[in-house]
């Protein structure tokens, strides 16, 4: 007798026009996914920081600082001109993209329901998904976070992790509610740190790992049919971070870490 198999799990992910970084998370997870197990039903790609590309690139340049954001431009150019993007390489894949001016917006949510997602994971999504989106997903949502919860929410936990001496970096997969980077840990990641590292080699590390974790946690989720149990914030270590100024950035650099 043949023991029926249950269908792929139904999964829309959410992230941020990023041809360098983010695309690393990418490059990984869908070469690697489980087509068998888990079928991709829409990728939304929006501007990252929801922003226009040019305050984007007065934001990196400040926060790089001329010589390193020289450096990084090149990198940058070459992927657009090579095709790189997070789109791009779904769309080469065969993974439907699912366009969106804003993802709380009632256009967007009748798309995503036509989709009849299990699951939504935001990948560095640039907007917080608020409770209509949240609902959509008949299991959950998911978020992957480069950085321990609630010890480091907010923006570029990479970078603070680092500056304050962690030995690694601990990249978490959480279950998503409407307050950001406040749900339940489900799994998480540490990826160890050098005494003099680059922020640029782990942001790619983590990426990369942080695309293997996300896998794992989707195939358990497509095994059960269920939303792992996670495990309640310790809201007493609770901080918010912002992105970073060029003072903390004058830090970084002092205790011997490198930008690029």
């Amino acid at each position: 007798m043949t023991v029926p198999t249950k269908p792929p799990l139904r999964v829309l992910l959410v992230t941020e026009n990023d041809p360098l970084y983010v695309r690393q998370f990418f490059d990984v997870f869908f070469d690697e996914l489980p087509r068998d197990e888990i079928k991709l039903v829409g990728v939304t790609v929006s501007r990252a920081f929801h922003e226009p590309i040019t305050r984007t690139a007065k934001r990196v340049l400040r926060f790089y600082g001329a010589v390193d954001f020289a450096r990084l431009l090149p990198r940058y150019i070459w992927a657009k001109l090579t095709g790189q993007s997070i789109g791009a390489l779904a769309v080469k894949r065969g993974f439907p993209l699912l366009p969106a001016a804003s993802v709380n917006s009632a256009e967007y949510i009748a798309a995503v329901q036509a989709l009849r997602p299990e699951m939504i994971v935001s990948v560095a999504a640039p907007e917080i998904f608020k409770s209509p989106l949240l609902k959509v997903a008949t299991i959950g949502c998911l978020n992957i976070h480069s950085g321990r919860i609630p010890e480091y929410r907010g923006m570029m936990p990479t970078f603070w992790q680092m500056l304050e001496g962690q030995p690694h970096v601990t990249v978490t997969v959480h279950e998503m509610v409407e307050k950001l980077d406040s749900g339940g840990v489900v799994a998480t990641f540490e990826f160890p740190l050098h005494d003099h590292d680059s922020l640029d080699r782990v942001i790619s590390g983590t990426k990369q790992e942080g695309a293997r974790l996300m896998i794992r946690v989707l195939r358990a989720i497509a095994k059960e049919r269920a939303m792992p149990s996670t495990t309640p914030l310790d809201w007493s270590k609770a901080r918010l971070f912002k992105f970073p100024q060029p003072e903390d950035v004058a830090k970084f650099r002092a205790r011997g870490q490198r930008m690029l």
